[in-house]
């Protein structure tokens, strides 16, 4: 169960079940970033994103909780239909994603609805069955020590996450290690190289972002 605090910047990660790729065109790819568009972006600013042929890294800063439901479904189709090239089932007539207008939705379900819709259509475009992430979607709290002092230890007047993975101990680190993946695991050889993230977003401050660029300047995230 992941928990999450209005002010809290956090490093939310999956990967395939039993390391299996999530990802198998560059149709994929894009469509998972318009399920993060509606079902993440409403929740947070995204500071960083990376998809990786079989797990995902996304960096964000929480300013809502909770949110009325008609505000992440209004507009929104079946996933199916959104993907360029849906395999078909005649025998299964896809339905548009509705909920009650009355209810709320949290981020932490909002999170679990687009796994389980993405994971649908990836189910029929490969004509697999079964989960296609881990069971447990991960998100650390970078940030958030006044609460989770006990995560939290200082150091030459650096504060540092208690954690086995260094890579994680603070948001400028994170930052950079979210963007370095593509590097680590042989992809490419320059993480600007890498068409699926949100590093090109950042250098060229592109208009359509993902990221929140001026929220990434006024935390002093840097690449480097």
């Amino acid at each position: 169960m992941m928990n999450f605090n209005i002010g809290g910047i956090y490093h939310i990660y999956n990967q395939g079940n039993n390391r299996q790729p999530i990802f198998f065109t560059s149709e994929n790819y894009e469509f998972f970033l318009r399920k993060v568009r509606t079902h993440v972006l409403p929740y947070a600013d995204i500071l960083a994103w990376c998809l990786m042929p079989n797990h995902f890294h996304l960096m964000v800063e929480v300013k809502e909780v909770l949110l009325p439901m008609p505000s992440l479904t209004h507009g929104v189709t079946s996933p199916l239909k959104q993907l360029s090239h849906p395999v078909s089932n005649p025998s299964q007539p896809q339905r548009p994603e509705s909920h009650p207008v009355s209810k709320h939705i949290t981020i932490n379900t909002s999170i679990g609805i687009m796994l389980r819709s993405y994971t649908r259509a990836i189910n029929l475009q490969e004509h697999r069955t079964g989960s296609l992430f881990r069971e447990e979607t991960k998100a650390i709290c970078l940030n958030d020590y006044p609460r989770r002092s006990g995560l939290w230890y200082q150091s030459q007047g650096i504060t540092y996450l208690h954690t086995s993975i260094p890579e994680w101990q603070y948001p400028q680190v994170c930052f950079n290690y979210i963007h370095n993946n593509p590097v680590k695991a042989g992809l490419v050889a320059d993480a600007r190289d890498w068409e699926f993230s949100s590093l090109s977003e950042i250098i060229n401050e592109r208009t359509d972002a993902l990221v929140n660029i001026n929220r990434i300047h006024s935390l002093g995230l840097n690449y480097g």
